[in-house]
């Protein structure tokens, strides 16, 4: 079929588009930022650059187009009007579906009874698939609640309480039912409707098999990931107070956080079981979903694993901060050295080369790794110029080598978390491109206090050893 999937960049848009190129579909997206999404997936995708909102771009996108999934909600783009921009969004998007005569939209919408009071967030998810349907175009609706899977706002959100917080003050919203379901059997509904004919004009609920509270949610979390935590209820904590106090501990402002807490004041649990009668899908329970989420080694497609995942490849060259409970700091180095040389220069790092800046704080922070119990680092290198998966180097494990583009050295000091550093070797403008990249997730509260209180010590490291090693690139050119 011929595809035009809205909403391509975002969560659940940059994870379906994959499984349909892969099942042999022609898909086109509709994007205002075209370099989002060049060469980012394995098959070609067209690109048509514009927004939503403009006639001409939007024509153009859904020209000889068979199914249009509609992905698009304007509360990603973090503003507290998102429910009249959704309003505008979906009309424009209806009027324009039904000039192109396309087939069917498929529709990722919030679950919700609708005959009772809906929060602000829910009604408009809710209120967006009527709109689709006054196209007269049948529109296939999914009503999901929390998506478990790392990117998801909702489960973000208890991510970074459940981490943060030892003991937790909540409002009366953590005793609500709640029906989470895993990222993948959303995708498995999403695609697998194409085959569907029956199921061109209706809405169906999807849920995984748990119904939980939000207290449970967070308990589990907490439970999977070996931390001990406490919730007192407040009856008398508002909505409002909870989204400042939410945005005190999280990376989510207030006027996100808030539409979502209000909706967890809602009940969202499957009432109508139809989906489970007319799909294959059996989605799997809340806790197995968490494992799955939480282990790094785990791949969000079938060939990659979590560091190879869209959020992560693409962003910018320098950064540092917090993706998806992963605390990163990046730096990229262009160099007039070849992608070999690079290579070369970073993959004999450690052993008696050391780490080509500050060796007195390396040998420091094994010193006290050693104190602490750890190994320190006295095992330096099996061979100075080789290596293999599963080598030790000094306090590191070779836990990626894919030569000459990617080490990824996972720590194995004492630590209140996990850590990798990857370096890769890419093509540059005139040579190749250095990407350094330090990967630490926090355990718990003690996790963020190690990670910050290091951060001073990062910044002067990672930042002169990148530099270092594409120095040295050079230098064994003109050697």
């Amino acid at each position: 079929m011929k595809i035009l999937v809205t909403g391509g960049t975002g969560y659940i848009g940059g994870r379906l588009i994959p499984r349909l190129l892969e099942a042999g579909h022609e898909v086109t997206c509709l994007t205002r930022e075209p370099s989002n999404l060049e060469q980012r997936f394995a098959k070609p995708v067209r690109i048509v650059q514009g927004d939503i909102l403009e006639a001409d771009s939007l024509r153009e996108s859904l020209t000889d187009i068979d199914v249009a999934y509609y992905l698009v909600h304007s509360m990603s783009r973090r503003t507290a009007n998102f429910a009249t921009i959704d309003r505008r969004v979906a009309n424009s998007f209806a009027e324009a579906a039904k000039e192109a005569k396309i087939s069917r939209i498929i529709y990722l919408s919030g679950l919700g009874d609708s005959t009772k009071p809906l929060s602000e967030h829910l009604h408009s998810r809710q209120e967006v698939g009527d709109i689709l349907r006054t196209s007269g175009i049948p529109v296939t609706e999914f009503r999901a609640a929390i998506i478990v899977g790392s990117g998801s706002a909702s489960f973000e959100m208890i991510r970074d309480l459940t981490e943060r917080l030892p003991i937790m003050i909540a409002p009366r919203w953590v005793n609500t039912r709640c029906q989470p379901i895993w990222v993948n059997d959303v995708l498995s509904y999403l695609t697998e409707t194409l085959q569907q004919r029956d199921a061109m004009s209706r809405i169906y609920e999807i849920g995984g098999s748990d119904v939980l509270t939000y207290r449970d949610i967070m308990l589990q979390f907490a439970a999977v990931r070996g931390l001990k935590r406490a919730i007192f209820v407040i009856p008398l904590l508002t909505p409002r107070l909870s989204s400042y106090w939410v945005h005190l501990v999280t990376p989510l402002p207030a006027s996100l956080a808030r539409a979502l807490i209000d909706s967890l004041s809602v009940e969202v649990i499957v009432h109508d079981h139809q989906a489970r009668r007319d799909f294959s899908i059996q989605p799997i329970d809340y806790r197995t979903s968490l494992e799955i989420t939480l282990d790094r080694g785990q791949s969000p497609d079938p060939e990659t694993t979590w560091f190879d995942a869209i959020d992560i490849t693409q962003l910018p060259g320098e950064f540092s901060g917090v993706t998806e409970g992963m605390l990163i700091d990046r730096r990229e180095r262009e160099t007039t050295a070849s992608v070999l040389s690079l290579f070369k220069s970073f993959s004999e790092l450690g052993g008696k080369r050391g780490w080509l800046y500050a060796d007195y704080l390396w040998e420091l922070r094994g010193l006290i790794d050693w104190m602490l119990g750890g190994i320190g680092t006295r095992r330096g290198r099996r061979s100075a110029t080789s290596l293999r998966v599963g080598d030790a180097v000094d306090f590191w494990r070779v836990e990626a080598y894919d030569p000459p583009a990617l080490l990824r050295l996972r720590a194995e000091m004492r630590l209140p978390g996990n850590a990798w550093l990857q370096f890769e070797a890419l093509l540059g403008e005139n040579g190749a491109r250095l990407r350094q990249t330090a990967f630490f997730e926090p355990r718990g509260l003690a996790g963020y206090l190690y990670w910050y209180a290091v951060a001073p010590f990062h910044g002067l490291i990672f930042g002169h050893m990148a530099s270092a090693i594409t120095r040295l690139a050079e230098a064994s050119l003109r050697a």
